[in-house]
């Protein structure tokens, strides 16, 4: 028997069009298959828009955001409906307080309108509402009294500029909420203290668009054409999470081997050095569609994520995507609950020399057999089984 179709609004922290692929978003399309979805983009503040108003993502919302009638962007999902709410106020300046609080609520009342708008406007009077890691508008549904509300926990809190106010409306959001969804065990075990309904459902991958890289038709990617392998690549954000130390000697013990590092970095955290490395190329970020093409050309796909008390939270995407383009994965072991999902097909590294050892025993020992075992494993772990947990703990709830 079919489920009832429900209307979802759900509040993300990563906008619709991001550049890089995000849980939320990705949540949102697969809950929009057999469900009403309504993604509520991330307010942009006045500061924003007199800064990039120019940019594509402004003049794409341009009409968007001074029209409540005209608030709704479609998407190739005919289920799926982007709000955009109006601007707002830039207040993370302001210290935690009174005075921010007192703020907020205006600007929370401002989105608050908007949806609002679009549900009687819609006619919904019965829906279910998710806050996706955008703690930022703790209040956001006060007084719109959505059937269910939902905390999903997406990431450890890191950035100041997140913190400064972000952990006192994520606790509060945390205690307000009728469940918690979180993607890592460490992030569960913490906020199971602040609330007893809190769940564990992993990040896991689409594996109809990353397993295209088995395609012998399919060309591997441009960017890659004049760098020889064997290739051992990295996708994702070139950022704080990076262990460049372990990097920096894993790269200069295997100069027949050339590192390509694939997504935006972020100078403030990438060592001056390490651009400097001889065998190391950055192609910058790539488009999603071009993903599979990208992860062919990669001999062996690695995760050198730093082991530390805000890494053994992360559950990432990159691991199942690489696991169904049939990549070999090497990986630091910053998270020890990862193993439990992967079994024997992925490599855990403590030290620079063991990281290199399982990189080269990938390049010389790949068989069929191994290939055919992570394909298996990204099989296990793609978004239609982690929605279908998603939504057994909502339904729940109902």
């Amino acid at each position: 028997m079919k489920q009832h179709k429900l209307h979802i609004f759900i509040l993300a922290l990563p906008r619709f069009d991001a550049e890089v692929e995000s849980t939320s978003y990705t949540i949102a399309r697969y809950l929009a298959k057999d469900h009403f979805v309504y993604y509520i983009d991330n307010p942009f503040t006045i500061k924003d828009y007199l800064r990039n108003r120019h940019s594509a993502q402004m003049v794409r919302r341009q009409p968007h955001f001074f029209n409540a009638a005209n608030c709704i962007i479609d998407t190739d999902l005919p289920d799926l409906k982007i709000i955009v709410p109006p601007l707002v106020g830039s207040l993370n300046f302001l210290a935690e307080g009174t005075l921010y609080r007192s703020l907020l609520k205006i600007n929370e009342r401002l989105v608050r309108k908007r949806v609002a708008y679009v549900l009687k406007e819609r006619g919904i009077t019965d829906f279910i509402f998710i806050n996706s890691f955008n703690f930022h508008y703790p209040g956001l549904m006060d007084g719109l009294h959505p059937r269910l509300q939902v905390y999903h926990c997406i990431d450890p809190m890191i950035m100041p500029f997140d913190r400064k106010h972000g952990v006192v409306s994520e606790a509060l959001l945390v205690k307000k909420s009728d469940c918690v969804i979180c993607t890592a065990r460490q992030l569960y075990e913490e906020k199971k203290k602040e609330n007893p309904s809190t769940f564990f459902v992993p990040n896991a991958a689409d594996i109809t668009h990353s397993s295209k890289a088995n395609d012998p038709a399919l060309p591997i990617a441009a960017v890659l054409e004049n760098i020889p392998g064997p290739r051992i690549g990295y996708l994702g954000n070139i950022e704080r999470r990076m262990n460049y130390d372990l990097l920096g000697e894993v790269i200069r013990n295997n100069t027949g081997e050339n590192f390509v590092f694939a997504g935006p970095n972020d100078p403030e955290y990438v060592p001056d050095w390490f651009y400097k490395l001889p065998n190391v190329f950055f192609t910058g970020s790539i488009p999603y569609a071009q993903m599979p093409a990208l992860m062919k050309g990669f001999d062996v796909a690695i995760i050198p994520f730093k082991k530390d008390a805000v890494s053994k939270t992360i559950f990432p995407l990159k691991l199942f995507e690489y696991l169904g383009a049939g990549r070999p994965v090497v990986a630091t072991d910053f998270n020890p609950d990862l193993a439990e999902f992967t079994g024997d097909t992925v490599a855990y590294c403590a030290d620079a020399a063991s990281f290199s050892q399982a990189i080269n025993d990938a390049l010389q020992n790949d068989t069929p057999e191994k290939r055919a075992a992570r394909l298996q494993v990204a099989q296990q772990n793609t978004w239609d089984d982690r929605v279908k947990s998603f939504y057994a703990i909502l339904d729940r709830f109902l």
